[in-house]
């Protein structure tokens, strides 16, 4: 059963809703971290909905948006980067770089951030590419080093490099964890683009653009007039959120882990 929406608003009488260009469809897709098995039928629940929407309108273009943390913590990042590079060959695909992909691209090079990738999901990602668990058990710090570089091709780390910071549609912005209110948006940190929470998440105040973001993981969609919270902690909870905009519509796919498998839920917004 999709999870119910936290704080449900809609802007002001005054304030017209938010909308994508006309021709495109936006899906923007929460927190992955490692669940390949919810991602694949997501995929697959997004597409019969393309389908379904395709057939009462032709010429629509549609766009794909990753939040960011497609790895860590869940069992197959690998399994979900290699999803997402057959989406992105089928479709328009935006990837945001999460604070999670930053921790394995400055791991494979800073043994500090190493330590504290390997303690924050790290692990799961590395035995995800074929790591012997027992060797990396016994494995100091420089050799975990080492068998990153061994068993994580090249190119798959220089895919992530190539993952953005912002994406821009309409009259929404995509991101990874949030803005930092008050500052314009070609101002923005990439630390904070990837990392805020506060004062960001309790900001009542107009950002330009309705933020659509992940990184901060809630029991329920969150929906306010300036963002859309959609991380429903997809690795531990079994709940993976994906929300599609189009003109001012907007709804909500999410696929959920249950004792017969995993079930597809979709909801229409106000």
């Amino acid at each position: 059963m999709l999870k119910a929406l936290r704080s449900l608003m809609r802007p002001g009488a005054a304030t017209p809703p938010p909308r994508v260009p006309v021709g495109q469809r936006v899906y923007a897709v929460g927190d992955i971290h490692g669940r390949a098995d919810l991602f694949a039928r997501l995929i697959e629940a997004i597409e019969g909905d393309i389908r379904r929407r395709d057939r009462n309108g032709a010429g629509v273009q549609t766009i794909i948006v990753l939040l960011g943390d497609l790895i860590d913590r869940g069992p197959d990042s690998r399994g979900v980067l290699d999803l997402a590079m057959r989406w992105g060959q089928q479709r328009p695909m935006h990837i945001l770089l999460g604070n999670h992909e930053e921790m394995l691209l400055d791991a494979a090079e800073k043994l500090e951030v190493l330590r504290h990738f390997l303690r924050y999901g790290g692990r799961e990602t590395l035995l995800s590419f074929g790591i012997d668990e027992d060797l990396y058990e016994a494995a100091s710090f420089e050799e975990v080093q080492a068998m990153l570089h061994a068993h994580i091709p090249a190119a798959t780390l220089d895919y992530i490099r190539d993952f953005k910071n912002m994406v821009r549609i309409g009259d929404y912005l995509f991101v990874h964890a949030g803005i930092r209110p008050g500052v314009a948006l070609e101002g923005q940190t990439t630390g904070d683009l990837r990392w805020i929470r506060e004062p960001f998440l309790s900001s009542t105040q107009n950002h330009g653009a309705v933020v659509v973001h992940g990184h901060t993981i809630s029991d329920a969609v969150e929906l306010r007039p300036n963002r859309l919270g959609i991380d429903t902690g997809a690795y531990e909870s079994g709940h993976l959120t994906a929300i599609g905009l189009e003109g001012e519509a907007r709804w909500l796919i999410q696929t959920e882990e249950g004792g017969n498998g995993i079930s597809v839920d979709f909801q229409v917004l106000p």
